[in-house]
């Protein structure tokens, strides 16, 4: 029994190898890495073109204002004792805007009646007295002399009676003015005084819109005051309809610049039955934008445009393999969705729109539009941002 466990030994320690060889297979097989033959489809990539800035134009922000806005003050000076509108209410020709104390007035009105009565009495008593005397000098009872100072007494009673109507009216007309009227119907654009102020003549008290005529206001930069005239046409759009423009034309152009800001303020008037604009309103007005003399500028979103320390750069695709190449740009103005460039770019270049900080030079992408439409299939449909 004794001469078969050598045996046994032996088969024992030939399977412990061939157990712990398999083992170290198995684990190598684990560990290696998964099969990378087939390639990753490229990733797509929103791509527009740039636009010339010498086919946009340019916008100016302005509001829409009534072609006339009269200042309306008191005629005389008082205290103000009642104001009855505020800034942004409607009025009709004639209403009663404010009111001043007028009691020293109807006192000088008072007077002023009190004077004409009494140039009234000695016109009648000398106009009696003359009628007097004419039959006496006709029956040659008195001279010549008697009747010429009659006479003349009477002429001077006729001079101080105009005289005192007329002090009369004055009064009476300075007793009205203690009360501002509306001279036609408009909208209150700005309010200027309050009740217990005291005011003098011709002190701006309110400012009217009034009805009629409407036009808009815009402030030209000192640059591009030389590009408009007085009649040249420009399109305007209203905020509140935004994507309706109309058509206006430049009515006035400031000939001095406003201090501090350095602007040339300009009014564009246009048809008001088209736009039914109020004053207040914001608008905006477009007008051809002036070309270069020098290079081509370019007009690209902002998306578009990264930076590699203080260079700005955009990627620009390869139409033919569909590559991605970086192109460096020197970005000369800034707006609120798109920068002007100047580089080597043309309108006929496709440019990285989004996501620019996820690719790399010779990337290769699929150029598609932001409604993920392919660029190879309708080349035209990324031409705007």
């Amino acid at each position: 029994m004794y001469r078969f466990r050598p045996l046994r030994f032996a088969t024992t320690k030939r399977a412990l190898q061939l157990t712990t060889g398999l083992i170290a297979t198995l684990a190598l097989s684990a560990c290696s890495p998964p099969d990378t033959s087939e390639a990753k489809p490229p990733r797509p990539a929103i791509v527009v073109h740039p636009v010339a800035t010498g086919a946009q134009l340019a916008v100016y922000p302005g509001e829409v204002r009534a072609r006339h806005e009269p200042t309306l003050a008191f005629r005389v000076g008082g205290a103000v004792t009642r104001r009855l509108v505020e800034a942004g209410d409607r009025v009709k020709q004639g209403q009663p805007l404010a009111e001043l104390d007028a009691e020293d007035l109807l006192l000088q009105r008072d007077a002023a009646r009190a004077q004409l009565e009494a140039a009234e009495t000695e016109n009648r008593n000398a106009g009696n007295e003359l009628t007097r005397y004419r039959e006496l000098l006709a029956r040659k009872l008195i001279g010549e002399s008697q009747f010429d100072a009659v006479k003349t007494r009477h002429d001077s009673s006729i001079a101080q009676l105009e005289r005192a109507r007329a002090q009369w009216k004055v009064a009476s007309n300075q007793a009205e003015y203690a009360v501002l009227k509306a001279p036609r119907d408009g909208v209150i654009a700005r309010r200027m005084i309050d009740a217990g102020q005291v005011v003098s003549a011709g002190q701006t008290a309110f400012v009217l819109a009034a009805d009629g005529e409407r036009e808009v206001r815009i402030d030209l930069p000192e640059q591009e005051v030389g590009r408009f005239a007085v009649g040249q046409p420009v399109s305007i759009e209203l905020w509140s309809k935004s994507g309706e423009p109309f058509s206006g034309q430049v009515r006035e152009i400031s000939p001095a610049a406003e201090a501090g800001l350095r602007t040339f303020e300009a009014r564009v008037a246009f048809d008001n039955a088209e736009a039914n604009a109020q004053p207040g309103q914001s608008a905006r007005v477009f007008a051809p934008s002036k070309a270069s003399d020098g290079p081509q500028s370019l007009q690209l979103p902002m998306a578009a445009i990264t930076a590699d320390g203080d260079r700005a750069h955009v990627w620009k695709l390869d139409p033919e393999h569909f590559t991605l190449h970086k192109t460096n740009v020197r970005v000369i103005r800034f707006g609120e969705e798109t920068a002007e460039v100047i580089s080597d770019l043309t309108p006929r270049d496709w440019i990285v729109a989004a996501g620019t900080q996820l690719v790399t030079e010779g990337q290769r992408v699929r150029p598609v539009d932001r409604h993920n439409r392919a660029i190879e299939q309708d080349t035209s449909v990324a031409r705007g941002f």
